[in-house]
């Protein structure tokens, strides 16, 4: 296994070279412990039960660019079964401005902070998980790139994440998380076909 964070600054190939980004330290590359899907690169934090995923979904032209975000946020939700009541919430969701992205191909760039209250492995047990979700949109390449950090604020003892908890050396910060979204490059078009 090896960190694929090398050097703070050190950008890391990602689609096998397509893109790159600034990925945070202590970062475990997924794909080298289980397949993974062909649209996303996942990294797990070495030492909490942090994760950050990197993931090309289709462009949602019927949604619009200051929508497009929460769109994503609760489709992510249904994913992880968190649509009821209080399982989900939208804290925030900011435009990013275009200058401050290395992405300069993107239409529109947002950032959106919100909870879901998530069961790992379909667990009974549920964690209440601060996500951090960037959204890049591509309407030329009918792509969306978005990039979730997913932060655990509060693990249910009954969790398989729970031996995660007390472990936090050096955990993710949201500025890890935006150096990675401002930071993200695109190199060869090819990728989206």
């Amino acid at each position: 296994m090896q960190s694929a964070g090398g050097s703070a600054a050190q950008p890391h190939p990602l689609f096998g070279g397509a893109l790159s980004a600034v990925v945070p330290h202590s970062a475990t590359d997924v794909s080298e412990l289980r397949e993974i899907p062909d649209n996303q690169e996942v990294f797990v934090h070495a030492h909490t039960d942090q994760s950050l995923i990197v993931e090309l979904v289709e462009y949602q032209a019927q949604v619009a660019d200051q929508d497009a975000a929460r769109y994503h946020f609760e489709d992510i939700a249904g994913s992880n079964k968190a649509l009821e009541p209080g399982a989900f919430e939208v804290t925030t969701v900011v435009a990013l401005p275009k200058p401050e992205l290395s992405l300069s191909e993107c239409s529109s760039a947002w950032m959106l902070t919100g909870t879901q209250c998530v069961s790992k492995f379909n667990e009974e047990a549920r964690n209440t998980v601060t996500l951090h979700l960037g959204l890049l949109r591509l309407p030329q390449f009918s792509t969306d790139v978005l990039i979730t950090f997913n932060d655990p604020q509060s693990i249910s003892p009954d969790s398989s994440s729970a031996s995660a908890t007390g472990t936090h050396k050096q955990p993710w910060t949201v500025q890890d998380f935006q150096r990675l979204l401002q930071t993200l490059t695109l190199h060869n078009p090819g990728l989206f076909g």
